[in-house]
């Protein structure tokens, strides 16, 4: 009986979530719970974007199964199921110890530099996707604000490496590397002689949107311009012109925005870029448009050219972007999205050349890439 109870609860979590908040997928359901009567707690799902804690008692009902098992639903949003421990200035602490002054510069300024980094799993290992990449960008991001990184990148690699092995992960996760100003009073004078401080932090990560396509919507936002801040710079400040992009989209009923430049041309979406295809053509905003050159983009650029895909990195137009045949966004977290649609405009999705695409990337970020296996850091 209570493993009824426990199939039943799954299935109508599952069902509330689509219902409730439009979500395609049960993958969409970030981390679940079962909890009842006799103390048992059993996770069912990995997650992304809600949690839901399914609760058990004995109490008469019309929900229940032959012990009259009723379900109580609670909705947690932005729960992240986060691994035990982190890595911070040179040793692993858990959460409740890894604390930091209240009078942190980053916290009043935005003075933090980060990096999202994706691991995959197999049954043998868990592989790191570009690894030295990321951390590349992470050095030079911090550059743009003469912010220091105290660590030489063989000593980030190894505190990347040394979460994912500390916390014992085996299956994808996502890793958020991360260095910030400390205690520097208010002073707006950031030099390389400001103390900074780096963590690590891991947790296990599956989809961050439906696979089968994304409705978007172009948002009044724009996107910063280079000539405000650099747009290269991947900075804990610089997302804030993310963020009220996507509380509009959010509000207009979309997945996701899309964010134009100060021209009104296609820039990119608040975390990820964007590629339309045309006539069997591939095109991406140049650096010019004001987009983050992500890893994630210059991977499917790199695959697109070894697969006879002509690649353009140009000025694309508003118009030009409702004309496309396809449309994907690329970002580490988001990997390859199709968009299903703008500003209520069917699409396509997914289209033959983003299924291409994905297939290939997902070759890639496993290490069964021919070609590109010296992208993947095995963890183990």
């Amino acid at each position: 009986a209570m493993l009824y109870a426990m199939l039943y609860a799954m299935l109508y979590a599952m069902l509330y979530a689509i219902q409730q908040y439009r979500y395609r997928c049960a993958a969409h359901v970030c981390s679940a719970y079962m909890q009842c009567i006799y103390g048992m707690a059993h996770p069912y799902m990995d997650t992304s974007d809600i949690c839901i804690q399914i609760h058990c008692t004995r109490l008469p009902g019309n929900i229940c199964c032959q012990n009259r098992l009723i379900m109580l639903i609670s909705i947690d949003f932005v729960k992240l199921p986060l691994a035990k421990y982190i890595w911070l200035d040179g040793r692993f602490v858990t959460g409740s110890e890894a604390s930091i002054p209240i009078t942190t510069h980053a916290i009043q300024y935005g003075t933090t530099v980060f990096e999202g980094i994706r691991a995959y799993g197999d049954a043998d290992n868990l592989y790191i996707f570009r690894l030295s990449d990321h951390i590349r960008r992470f050095r030079r991001s911090g550059q743009f604000y003469n912010m220091k990184l105290r660590y030489a990148d063989a000593q980030v690699a190894d505190a990347v490496i040394g979460t994912c092995v500390k916390n014992k992960l085996r299956r994808s996760s996502y890793i958020r590397p991360f260095y910030f100003i400390g205690e520097y009073g208010i002073n707006l004078h950031v030099t390389a002689k400001a103390p900074t401080h780096m963590g690590v932090y891991a947790f296990p990560f599956g989809d961050l949107f439906d696979k089968r396509g994304i409705a978007t919507g172009i948002v009044s936002w724009r996107k910063f311009s280079d000539i405000t801040m650099p747009t290269q710079a991947k900075m804990a400040g610089n997302y804030l012109n993310a963020i009220m992009a996507t509380q509009e989209a959010k509000r207009e009923g979309y997945d996701e925005a899309i964010m134009l430049d100060m021209h009104g041309n296609l820039s990119e979406a608040p975390g990820e870029n964007i590629f339309i295809v045309r006539d069997g053509m591939l095109a991406t905003p140049s650096a010019d448009s004001s987009i983050l050159e992500g890893i994630t983009r210059d991977t499917v650029i790199t695959l697109a050219q070894e697969m006879q895909i002509t690649v353009e990195k140009r000025t694309i137009t508003r118009t030009e972007l409702l004309a496309a045949d396809e449309i994907f966004l690329t970002g580490t977290a988001a990997e390859i999205i199709p968009i299903r649609s703008i500003d209520g405009k069917n699409i396509k999705a997914p289209g033959p050349i983003t299924k291409r695409l994905a297939a290939m990337y997902q070759r890639a970020v496993t290490g069964n890439h021919e070609n590109h296996k010296n992208w993947v850091t095995a963890v183990y």
